[in-house]
């Protein structure tokens, strides 16, 4: 097999509909378009969400809750996660650049530190935010917490 003998699978494609070109070709007239109204004149396109004059669904649902303008979304990493990055890397300090470095949290997300897993190591860990139980957690093993 090479270039020279490949071809597209049988029924790959269909031919254009040719429309508008005479009644012997079985698609004058009309041009599959019906009779009058607005969707058989040239031109016509449908807004996006049109249905047809019935109120549509985007205008049907009502609006509701409420966004609060000044949350703050932060990217979880539990104590666990640190462990193990301190274990692999054999490091004393973890701050938000070796989190991002190691792949936990995108470049300018806000950092949280949970609690979840065991911490076996003393460690210096600055962050954004940390749980109750991450700073109880980090204390526990004379570790130091830094909040920025």
């Amino acid at each position: 097999m090479d270039l020279t003998n490949l071809k597209p699978a049988e029924g790959h494609s269909h031919p254009n509909k040719r429309v508008g070109r005479g009644q012997g070709s079985g698609r004058g007239g009309t041009s599959t378009r019906g009779h009058k109204g607005q969707q058989s004149r040239s031109g016509y396109s449908r807004k996006i969400g049109f249905e047809g004059g019935q109120m549509p669904l985007q205008r049907r649902v009502p609006k509701f809750g409420f966004t609060n303008i000044n949350r703050k979304e932060y990217k979880g990493v539990n104590v666990s996660a640190l462990q193990a990055l301190a274990e692999r890397d054999s490091l004393t300090s973890i701050d938000v650049e070796t989190i991002v470095a190691a792949g936990l949290a995108r470049k300018n997300t806000l950092v949280k530190i949970l609690g979840q897993g065991t911490l076996t190591m003393k460690l210096e860990v600055t962050a954004h935010a940390f749980s109750e139980s991450a700073v109880k957690a980090i204390e526990a093993q004379e570790g130091t917490v830094v909040k920025l």
